[in-house]
């Protein structure tokens, strides 16, 4: 469906749509919300935060930078879904100052109270959530409510983090929660726009084998996983857990076999879309070892939250960013050098929990790529966010 006109805005071209605030917002906080966590890490800096050093690191990234990202999707991808008019002026500003105000609850939660800054925080996301299912319904467009079950899922698991923080002194289940709910949204969106965006370029650049369509093979991945992901959020040890992450870890990979990432190479801007996806099967195949005893859970988790979330993350945000300001989809010398940041900042994590000797080391290292690829592309991608959209030709 095409993209529906705006409405006469007269505003802010930053809050004209909402991918521009949000990508925007998300690609700062992430960059500079891992700058500030090897200081807490290393207890040179502090926050007058209630959530230990740890938990205040997982919930940002969780809780803070993703759901930012998340939204600016949505509320761009929805009206294409619906053929509605998007959220835009006052309405969006409003999304961005909560979002805004939770980060800060967040970080002061020692001076107004967890619970305040928990009715804050979790606000943002039941706001997004309530305006997803306003327009979905309006626009009759009930298959895609399923993202909003996965928008309730990420409302749940923030809940209980907070509650586990307070209650517990440490978050446990709402972290595999919202994780789950994050890897559930990679695996229904990316199944989505990965064959189809790899499909129309090769149609076009590289007659030859394309993407396999959507069957009931995606169907049953999608069931497995929810499946098996639910099983880990619950009972993340032991051989069940172990060998059902192994299988859907296969089916994944199996998955993105079919999607001819192989020819995308030439063009960054598509092949970083399938690197991002190849980091799910890898988490489960790393999460299952977690399970068995054979290694800690920091390099699955690790590689679902660096590899994953970050790599889908940027390559989602540069390319809507690219395509919805009238700009070519290809991806700059500068673009590409971001996408090789974030890999060598998720190698570096995962390797972290294995190599450790070097963990400190590459701990920095996973670090400063993370924050080069984040604050890069707010560097990079900020004028165009900020801009007009160019005139079509």
């Amino acid at each position: 469906m095409p993209i529906p006109r705006l409405r006469c805005y007269r505003g802010p071209v930053l809050f004209s749509y909402g991918f521009r605030p949000f990508f925007l917002l998300a690609a700062a906080y992430a960059g500079i919300a891992i700058l500030l966590w090897l200081p807490m890490y290393e207890g040179v800096l502090s926050l007058q935060t209630t959530f230990a050093a740890r938990d205040w690191h997982v919930h940002e990234m969780l809780y803070g930078y993703l759901p930012a990202a998340v939204t600016g999707f949505l509320l761009t991808a929805i009206p294409n879904w619906t053929g509605r008019l998007p959220i835009q002026g006052m309405p969006l500003l409003v999304l961005v100052l909560v979002w805004v105000a939770g980060r800060l609850a967040i970080a002061t939660s020692e001076q107004i109270g967890w619970a305040a800054a928990m009715m804050i925080d979790v606000g943002f996301l039941m706001l997004v959530a309530g305006a997803a299912v306003r327009e979905i319904i309006a626009g009759s467009n009930w298959r895609n409510l399923k993202i909003v079950a996965l928008l309730s899922i990420l409302i749940i698991g923030n809940v209980a983090f907070h509650l586990e923080a307070h209650f517990r002194g440490a978050a446990d289940l709402g972290i595999r929660a919202g994780l789950a709910a994050i890897v559930l949204l990679i695996t229904v969106i990316g199944g989505r726009i990965i064959p189809s965006f790899t499909r129309n370029w090769l149609a076009r650049q590289r007659p030859g084998r394309l993407p396999a369509a959507f069957d009931r093979f995606d169907v049953a991945t999608i069931a497995a996983s929810i499946a098996v992901l639910a099983l880990w959020v619950g009972q993340p040890m032991g051989n069940v857990t172990g060998v059902a992450l192994v299988a859907v870890g296969v089916l994944h990979g199996a998955r993105l076999a079919r999607w001819a990432g192989d020819r995308t190479v030439p063009e960054r801007l598509l092949l970083v879309l399938h690197v991002g996806y190849a980091f799910v099967p890898l988490g489960c195949f790393l999460l299952a070892a977690a399970s068995l005893a054979w290694i800690g859970p920091s390099a699955g988790l690790h590689a679902w939250g660096v590899g994953a979330a970050g790599t889908m993350t940027l390559a989602v945000m540069s390319r809507a960013s690219l395509g919805h300001t009238n700009r070519p989809l290809h991806a700059s010398a500068l673009t590409q050098a971001i996408y090789a940041a974030i890999v060598i900042a998720a190698v570096a994590r995962i390797g972290a929990t294995f190599a450790t000797d070097w963990t400190l080391l590459l701990l920095h290292v996973a670090a400063a790529g993370w924050g080069l690829a984040f604050l890069g592309f707010a560097v990079a991608y900020g004028p165009v966010l900020a801009g007009p959209a160019r005139l079509a030709d």
